[in-house]
């Protein structure tokens, strides 16, 4: 198979029908064999029977249907796990984003050799206040920490070579950064293409201004996790152990300045009276924190359980 098309959505009915008659005929103009998995995120509209209908009139749509809403990275995670195509393209149900640019997009893929290819949606329909300005500050972060060239990081629109998604977990909030998770992973060639950006047609968006802050601090965790992620005892170790020398030293300076002092006889203040005594003992005290915290991280790296979490109601 050449291509799967995979649909994170929830309570989009409105342009189900329109998406996947536009995908349908994409995939006719260019003689692709294709499957669209759609995965319907606990919608609470009538998107699943939407999708359920959809499936009787064209045989290449499959659906997946969340008891609940567990987020995109979820959606995206179970999508990814049932597709079968050589190349893997995702995109938003809300038609914001074009089928048009899937043929460019396999292209690079197939052809180019790239190994994930982004859209850049630089001409964005959005409010330019709550929207706009606020991506272009997040994407700038993201460059700047993840040393991924990108635009647009967090566009829905990408294409994956199929051993892409399959070596990477998408986990939490993480669909921000797959491009991060597949650098990681190991897949260094990553594109972008310039992209096509429509206004919303149908209901509105489900992500507020809250999805910048939690995306910075997604952004932290994953930069911590990939760096120190397998060996948390670098961290914390090198932090206790510097806190706890630095604790000791100050610590044996007061107490050879006060032993020096009463030895001449000139006048000295008892070590416990010295506020920088006080100073040196938290040093010691948060060294041997921040190691035994290194050491319980390392434990748990070694043990970690799945992340992944949903529960599948229905499957066409």
């Amino acid at each position: 198979m050449d291509i799967s098309v995979v649909i994170p959505l929830y309570n989009e009915q409105g342009s189900l029908p329109e998406l996947s008659s536009w995908i349908e005929r994409v995939m006719k103009e260019n003689s692709f064999s294709y499957e669209i998995i759609m995965v319907d995120d606990g919608s609470t509209d009538s998107s699943w029977e939407e999708i359920r209908a959809l499936s009787k009139t064209n045989t290449a749509i499959r659906g997946i249907q969340f008891r609940r809403n567990y987020g995109k990275s979820a959606a995206l995670y179970c999508g990814f796990k049932k597709a079968k195509g050589n190349v893997v393209i995702t995109m938003d149900a809300d038609l914001q984003d074009s089928p048009d640019e899937i043929p460019e997009l396999y292209r690079m893929i197939t052809e180019e050799g790239y190994d994930l290819v982004s859209g850049w949606k630089q001409d964005r329909k959005d409010n330019k206040l709550t929207k706009n300005l606020p991506s272009k500050l997040f994407n700038a972060t993201a460059r700047r920490v993840t040393g991924i060239k990108l635009h647009d990081m967090n566009c829905g629109l990408k294409a994956y070579r199929s051993e892409v998604i399959k070596n990477i977990e998408v986990y939490g909030e993480m669909h921000r950064y797959i491009p991060y998770l597949a650098k990681n992973a190991g897949y260094n060639k990553i594109g972008e293409l310039k992209v096509h950006h429509q206004k919303r047609k149908y209901g509105k968006s489900k992500f507020g201004m809250s999805r910048f802050g939690n995306g910075l601090l997604d952004l932290i965790s994953l930069w911590f996790l990939s760096t120190f992620g397998k060996k948390p005892m670098y961290f914390f170790g090198y932090s206790g152990l510097a806190m706890f020398f630095v604790g000791l030293v100050i610590a044996l300076g007061i107490i050879i300045d006060k032993l020096v002092r009463q030895s001449r006889g000139t006048f000295y203040r008892a070590v416990t009276d010295q506020p920088l005594f006080y100073l040196a003992l938290v040093a010691v005290i948060l060294g041997v924190m921040f190691f035994l915290a290194g050491f319980v991280g390392e434990m748990i790296a070694r043990n970690s359980s799945e992340r992944n979490t949903y529960n599948i109601c229905e499957e066409i």
